[in-house]
């Protein structure tokens, strides 16, 4: 079942948030001091490609949280509006529901992604 929600996910909007991702993730690697944000961007753009099946569990320490405070600043604040802005989009609906839910996922995922683990 999960096969089936990954692929309509694709078609309703998860490319888009999956794009966003790599954007963010290409902008981080351009710096030297990026790289390990940058890189922690594109494994995180797999759940964004295909998030159901997908559990998100939060965790971290001081150091996470330092970056958390500079991803929010400079790239957070604009995924998570996006997705947030397609999870209320798809919500009208009651067919949507289940791939808005999705989308606040990764919303509330794009606000502190640092110290998250994906099982």
């Amino acid at each position: 079942m999960s096969f089936i929600g990954n692929l309509l996910w694709i078609i309703f909007g998860g490319l888009f948030s999956a794009i966003g991702w790599w954007l963010a993730g290409i902008l981080w690697c351009i710096t030297i001091v990026g790289i390990p944000i940058g890189l922690q961007c594109f494994k995180l753009s797999s759940v964004s490609l295909c998030p159901f099946g997908k559990e998100v569990r939060y965790g971290g320490g001081a150091g996470s949280f330092i970056v958390n405070v500079l991803w929010f600043i400079i790239s957070g604040i604009e995924l998570a509006i996006g997705n947030f802005l397609m999870g209320c989009l798809l919500c009208i609906t009651i067919i949507g529901i289940p791939f808005g839910k999705q989308f606040f996922k990764i919303a509330k995922l794009s606000l502190a992604p640092f110290g998250a683990s994906v099982k």
